[in-house]
Formats: C-alpha cells, sequence, structure tokens
C-alpha cells in the first residue's frame, strides 16, 4: 500500500429500525482535524480524476453505489514513489480510505447506479486558493488506465 494511505474497515449497525454506521471519529487512528464534512456523487461509467492536495488530508467513504478509487504516490521523498494502488469500495464493501497530500486520487462510479461519497476533510475548502492540483483522468504522467477490467494490473 503507498505510503501513509490508511484504511478502516467499517461496519454497519443493524436493529428493527434501520442501519447506522460510524465512518469516522475523532479517536481514529486517521484523524489529524476537522475540516469539512461534503457529499459528492458520480454517475454509473463516469470517472472523476486526477486530483491531489498539498495541505490535506482526504477521508473517502462510498455509503451509496460501488467505486473504484485509484491512488497514485508523486512524493518524490516517498518510499512508494511511482506506485499506484486500487480500491473498490462502497456499500456491498463499507471502507473509510484516508489520502495524504501530494498523492493523486480518482475513482470511477462501477456501480448501475450512480454512487455517493462523503468525504472528510482535514481542511476547509478556500473558494480564493483552492488546494487542489490536478491532471486529466489519461494524464501520461500517472500510468493508470481507467477502462482496464478489475484485476487486471495497472503500471
Amino acid at each position: 500500500m503507498i505510503d501513509g494511505v490508511k484504511t478502516k474497515p467499517l461496519q454497519f449497525v443493524p436493529d428493527e429500525r434501520g442501519r447506522l454506521m460510524e465512518i469516522i471519529r475523532c479517536d481514529d487512528e486517521c484523524f489529524k482535524q476537522f475540516g469539512q464534512v461534503y457529499m459528492t456523487t458520480s454517475y454509473p461509467g463516469v470517472v472523476k480524476a486526477w486530483h491531489c492536495h498539498h495541505l490535506q488530508t482526504d477521508n473517502i467513504c462510498c455509503v451509496k453505489g460501488m467505486i473504484k478509487l485509484a491512488l497514485y504516490d508523486a512524493r518524490e521523498d516517498s518510499p512508494t514513489f511511482g506506485q499506484v494502488d486500487e480500491f473498490f469500495f462502497g456499500e456491498h464493501a463499507p471502507i473509510l480510505l484516508t489520502v495524504p497530500p501530494y498523492v493523486y486520487h480518482g475513482w470511477k462510479c462501477i456501480s448501475e447506479d450512480e454512487s455517493i461519497i462523503i468525504s472528510t476533510p482535514t481542511e476547509p475548502y478556500n473558494r480564493e486558493q483552492p488546494d487542489e492540483y490536478r491532471l486529466p483522468a489519461d494524464s501520461p504522467e500517472i500510468p493508470y488506465d481507467w477502462l482496464l477490467l478489475p484485476g487486471r494490473r495497472n503500471g
């Protein structure tokens, strides 16, 4: 796994009223600080990639549908520099994924319906000076092909 990336298995607690699932707590190992919480969606087959941050750490959880999330370690001083990792998660495999600064990430909705992603970054979004650095999904700088089928190795 890319250095600094963390996963936290999540569990549903069901009862006769429905389900509850804790996503992130202030006493979790991956918790650094609170910036904001936001929800974003992706339509089936849509790729939202690539971006990274220089200041914030992202905590990402897919609560509806399923996504394929890919990471690329762009940190030249990292022991995993240049490494690509892939995660498949969502309502059928719930996890919280923590992505450190300078690690590019993006995802593709792989479910038949829209996916809903909850993100809890460590910093609030700064509209005047966004901490967001983007590359196109097919950037030659990242050795990853969004069109490959699951189980095939990228990079």
